[in-house]
């Protein structure tokens, strides 16, 4: 792949939050970036499970890497998958053979589901992290109910409508309920032979408390919310084994065909591209400045890194963290460019922990004071509106939220990917997932 030689090369690997923020420091400043995704589009992760669950389209969280940079002439987007990393020679290397050769690396590379060694897992309960996830669970949660309604035998209906979510983080609370909220409001009506609001929702977390990186009231209220909404809520249980045919926690089964993952995370495989120290979940340690050790000119930012906040605790993986460190990454870029080789230590400052439970639920945790029920979700939905990128999506996500507030009804209730329900294939998947 040929590069023209003039000006400083970026290379920047993700196209993240973190990788964003990034790019948009960098503009004017002389330096010719090429960002580097396997996927085509920026993701609004935060609301990834509102696509999985009917509330809003793909559309209106996912925007085109092009298109956003259109009007950036020193901006290459490459559609592609990373490989892996030379630091001696100073390139990238593609899956298809090729190689970009870069001055400075900024990898903003995310995570990926972790299934704590049992990654047999991952195809009976999918995660959260992508589009296609995202899609394919609202497939198979909407199909669930569509198999349910033509299920004769008693045991596999009550099993066709059983959804359990493992992982009592964020993820795992909001997607409780909200399929809560599908279940019991949105579909109540739909269907003749069965009753959507007999619909079991079960929340299993290992951990003593829901939202362990909130205090410990906020999870009792969060708790609390999600058993007023018809969910079951399983604390201090692990789960042991997942199946076609459910779930086995704490030593019991649980028969369900539908389990959603929201247990945990880990990093991409940008530690080993690089030969850097990580953690147990494949972060790369980096240093102060937020470049690997033993090589200034490579930048880890966001979900892949292990940096330090300044009162010791890791930097969470959040998007306000990793554009936080985009904007340093960026301005340690533009001040090496001047000249100005100094270090320059990343200091993260909190702006708050927030969660949302469901209609007029969520909880917030600003440090400084905490607010949780309907003010809480209210400046829940203003912050993420205001994260999102264009004018139009703003609106669509804000009119769609008004909409279903109003009358409970979703607009997204679309069953695609793969076959109907009605193949052979169909019948046969309902009849394997179905005790």
């Amino acid at each position: 792949m040929s590069e023209t030689p003039q000006g400083h090369h970026v290379v920047i690997v993700g196209a993240g939050f973190g990788g964003l923020e990034a790019i948009r420091r960098l503009k004017g400043s002389g330096a010719r970036i090429t960002v580097i995704d396997r996927r085509n589009h920026h993701l609004f992760q935060p609301l990834l499970y509102q696509v999985a669950t009917a509330t809003l389209a793909t559309s209106e969280i996912a925007w085109p890497i092009r298109h956003l940079f259109a009007n950036r002439p020193d901006v290459t987007t490459i559609l592609g998958e990373v490989v892996g990393v030379d630091p001696d020679r100073h390139v990238v290397k593609l899956e298809d053979g090729s190689e970009i050769s870069y001055d400075t690396l900024v990898l903003a590379t995310g995570a990926r589901h972790a299934y704590f060694g049992h990654d047999e897992w991952e195809e009976v309960a999918p995660g959260l992290k992508s589009l296609e996830d995202a899609v394919k669970l609202r497939r198979r949660i909407l199909l669930a109910f569509e198999w349910a309604e033509r299920e004769t035998d008693p045991a596999r209906r009550e099993a066709l409508l059983t959804f359990v979510i493992i992982g009592g983080g964020p993820t795992g609370v909001e997607m409780a309920g909200t399929i809560a909220e599908l279940a019991h409001v949105t579909l109540k009506d739909d269907y003749r032979r069965i009753d959507p609001r007999k619909a079991r929702i079960v929340l299993i977390e290992a951990g003593p408390r829901l939202l362990p990186a909130f205090p410990e009231d906020l999870s009792d209220y969060a708790a609390k919310a999600l058993r007023s909404l018809g969910v079951e809520v399983m604390l201090g249980e692990a789960v042991s084994s997942c199946d076609l045919k459910g779930v086995v926690y704490d030593g019991k089964h649980l028969a369900a065909a539908t389990l959603v993952w929201a247990a945990g995370v880990a990093a991409s495989p940008a530690a080993q591209w690089v030969g850097a120290p990580a953690d147990r979940a494949g972060r790369v340690i980096v240093e102060q400045d937020l470049t690997v050790p033993g090589h200034p000119d490579i930048f880890v930012i966001g979900d892949t890194a292990l940096s330090k906040a300044p009162d010791g605790s890791p930097v969470p993986g959040i998007a306000p963290a990793a554009k936080q460190q985009g904007t340093h990454v960026a301005d340690t870029i533009r001040a090496r460019l001047k000249g100005d080789t100094k270090p320059r230590p990343f200091r993260y400052k909190h702006a708050g922990n927030l969660a949302t439970i469901g209609k007029r639920l969520a909880v917030i945790d600003f440090g400084w004071t905490k607010l949780r029920g309907a003010l809480a979700w209210w400046i829940w939905g203003i912050a993420h509106i205001f994260f999102l990128i264009g004018v139009r999506n703003r609106l669509s996500v804000a009119l769609n939220w008004l909409w279903i507030h109003t009358t409970g009804q979703r607009s997204a209730l679309l069953i695609t990917q793969g076959r109907s329900a009605t193949s052979s294939k169909a019948k046969r998947s309902r009849a394997d997932n179905a005790p």
